[in-house]
C-alpha cells in the first residue's frame, strides 16, 4: 500500500474576526497551542461563507454577517458570494492525520442584529481593541500569558477598521 505525502495534502478552511464595538472574539485553541478566532473546515457541499457562518455558530454559539468586502458586480446569475479579505496557507501538525496544510480563507464579521455577545460559549473571550493594539499577553486555560500572534494582531487591526466603517 502506498503511504500519502502529508505535506501536500491541503484542506479548505474559513475564519472569522468577528467584532463587536471595540472587541474582537479569541480562544485559546489547545491543539495549536495560540490564539484564534473561529474557524474551522469546509464540508462537502458548502460555501466557504456558509461554512464560516456554521463554524462560528457552532464554537462560539453566536450568529455573524460576514462583511462584504469585495466588488458587486451586480449580475443575477451565477450567485456572487463574499470574497475573503485574504487567503492564507498554514502549515498544520495534527498527532492525527500528520502534517499537512490549510488554505484559510480570512473573513471579517460582526453580530448578526439581536445577538447578546455575553451569550458566548465557554472558553471564548471578547478582547478589547487597545490590548490587541498594544499586543498584551491573554491568560490562557493553563493560567499562562500568551500574546495572540503577528498576523491575528494584523488582521484584527484590519477587522476594526472595516467593520467601524460599515456600521
Amino acid at each position: 500500500m502506498k503511504s500519502i505525502d502529508h505535506t501536500n495534502v491541503r484542506h479548505f478552511t474559513a475564519t472569522g474576526f468577528v467584532i463587536n464595538n471595540n472587541s474582537l472574539l479569541l480562544h485559546w485553541h489547545s491543539k495549536v497551542q495560540s490564539w484564534l478566532p473561529p474557524g474551522g473546515h469546509i464540508e462537502a457541499n458548502e460555501d466557504p461563507v456558509e461554512a464560516l457562518k456554521r463554524e462560528v455558530l457552532e464554537e462560539t454559539g453566536l450568529a455573524v454577517e460576514v462583511i462584504h468586502m469585495g466588488q458587486d458586480f451586480g449580475f443575477r446569475y451565477p450567485k456572487q458570494i463574499s470574497s475573503p479579505v485574504t487567503i492564507l496557507i498554514e502549515d498544520i501538525n495534527d498527532n492525527e492525520i500528520g502534517s499537512h496544510q490549510h488554505i484559510d480563507m480570512i473573513y471579517f464579521c460582526k453580530l448578526s442584529f439581536g445577538e447578546d455577545p455575553s451569550n458566548i460559549n465557554p472558553g471564548w473571550l471578547w478582547v478589547e481593541k487597545e490590548d490587541l493594539d498594544k499586543g498584551l499577553p491573554l491568560k490562557n486555560d493553563k493560567g499562562d500569558y500568551d500574546p495572540p500572534p503577528e498576523d491575528v494582531l494584523i488582521l484584527a487591526s484590519h477587522a476594526f477598521e472595516a467593520v467601524n466603517l460599515i456600521i
